[in-house]
């Protein structure tokens, strides 16, 4: 597998500042479309005032680029603490004494403006394992990214009128009601994880072989329409398709459908960023938990795809035996291939973005959805924790359930054939999805 392009000095360097660039401007966007007191009020105790990840977007910047890469004194030292996620849970942030709007606002400013001109002189080969392929300062900008989808899901839980707008995602390819239900992924090794990715994060690495059986997985993500016939067929009042800890949630909760659905008048509606409409059943269900993707998939007499197996559907080529960077080759993302980075404010119809598709013909794997995987968020063999243990090794365990393959709300620059992420089972604000799998019948 090669490398991401873009290995020179100066290339590493334009492609450093081109995505901290990117980055700001959608943070910009994010906390400017709305007024002060909408970015210091909590919207839900699942999230953090907006102000907050603002803030705390300016100091891990200072912490890891001027602090740790160009060995600066602290600007502002007396913010560490109030900014520390793991220090504070999200419910307990409002109280803290954070930096009002627009003190927060210049912070991350007057951080970002001293970080490019670090980078102009970083050495950023042969500097060391922060430096080395950028990777410091292509780590921070995925932590801004990774905000900035946190603060999209912020805005989304926020009561009130639309402050986004974007254009409408692509239709659906012509061939779509065309394409089988179903492909099959012959079983044997294929390489998973990275070790040549210059800004995969720790979690991803090492590369090393994993041995799959043959299984089948779904062509498309499972849509809205086919989940409703899960919903209207009874799934939410019926325990024999749910863990026992789903069945809790369901009964504590009164769940009866995805996270912002709602029935009126015999048709059912959802909310989505201050505006509400019908729900629409070509596009990928979104706003489900894992329980939800696992009843489901038990309903249907399937199961959930194993996070090996939904690496190996990505990312691996029958043809060459190799894996690639993504199901289409290893260029980086375009809007031709995948719905990523906020171009839309929703997922595309299933069986859009045909030239994103595998070499199996599995399509939409990058992009329009997180995809919940069966799987437990473990490290891999010969893991190491990198730059700091917060990151990843403090959560791996069977607590946590690993997502796959990005959402419309994650830009490119953290979405990769090998990123994972990760969330508690009960999870439905994220914008996640699911596809279902079952076993190969041995011949």
């Amino acid at each position: 597998m090669r490398p991401a392009p873009g290995s020179g000095p100066a290339a590493l360097r334009e492609r450093a500042a081109s995505a901290l660039l990117a980055a700001r401007a959608r943070t910009r966007a994010l906390t400017t479309c709305v007024d002060e007191r909408e970015l210091v009020a909590q919207h839900s105790p699942l999230m953090s005032p907006l102000v907050w990840d603002l803030a705390h977007i300016g100091n891990q910047e200072e912490l890891w680029l001027l602090r740790a890469v160009a060995g600066q004194e602290a600007l502002r030292p007396e913010l560490d603490p109030v900014y520390d996620a793991f220090e504070h849970p999200r419910a307990e942030r409002p109280s803290l004494p954070l930096l009002p709007p627009r003190e927060a606002h210049a912070y991350a400013a007057d951080v970002r403006g001293r970080v490019l001109d670090v980078l102009e002189r970083a050495p950023v080969e042969g500097g060391g394992p922060l430096l080395a392929g950028s990777f410091a300062f292509g780590m921070i900008a995925q932590h801004e990214q990774q905000h900035d989808e946190t603060m999209l899901i912020t805005h989304q839980l926020r009561a009130g009128p639309a402050a986004l707008t974007a254009p409408e995602p692509p239709s659906a390819a012509p061939d779509a009601a065309l394409l089988p239900a179903e492909v099959l992924v012959e079983g044997g090794p294929f390489t998973m994880g990275t070790s040549t990715e210059p800004w995969a994060l720790d979690n991803e690495r090492p590369a090393h072989p994993r041995l799959v059986a043959s299984f089948f997985i779904d062509t498309l993500p499972v849509s809205n329409g086919a989940y409703l016939r899960f919903v209207e067929d009874g799934g939410y009042a019926d325990p024999r398709w749910w863990r026992p800890e789903g069945w809790e949630q369901v009964r504590r909760h009164s769940l009866v459908a995805p996270l912002f659905w709602r029935r009126e008048g015999g048709a059912w509606l959802r909310r989505r960023f201050g505006v509400t409409e019908p729900v629409p059943p070509d596009e990928p269900v979104l706003h489900v938990s894992w329980y939800e993707a696992a009843a489901y998939a038990a309903w249907a007499g399937r199961r959930l795809p194993t996070e090996a197996e939904w690496e190996k559907a990505a990312r691996h080529d029958p043809a060459s035996g190799r894996s690639r960077r993504y199901p289409w080759g290893d260029d980086d993302p375009t809007p031709e291939h995948a719905n990523l980075g906020q171009r839309h404010l929703r997922p595309a119809p299933v069986g859009a973005y045909a030239r994103g598709a595998s070499p199996l013909g599995v399509r939409q794997l990058i992009g329009d959805v997180w995809e919940w995987t069966a799987s437990d968020f473990l490290p891999y063999p010969g893991f190491r924790a990198f730059p700091y243990r917060e990151y990843s090794e403090v959560f791996f365990g069977d607590g946590l359930k690993v997502l796959r393959g990005g959402s419309f709300a994650v830009d490119p620059v953290a979405c990769r054939g090998t990123f994972r992420n990760w969330d508690l089972p009960v999870r439905r604000q994220i914008f996640s999805g699911f596809r279902t799998a079952r076993d190969a019948e041995p011949v």
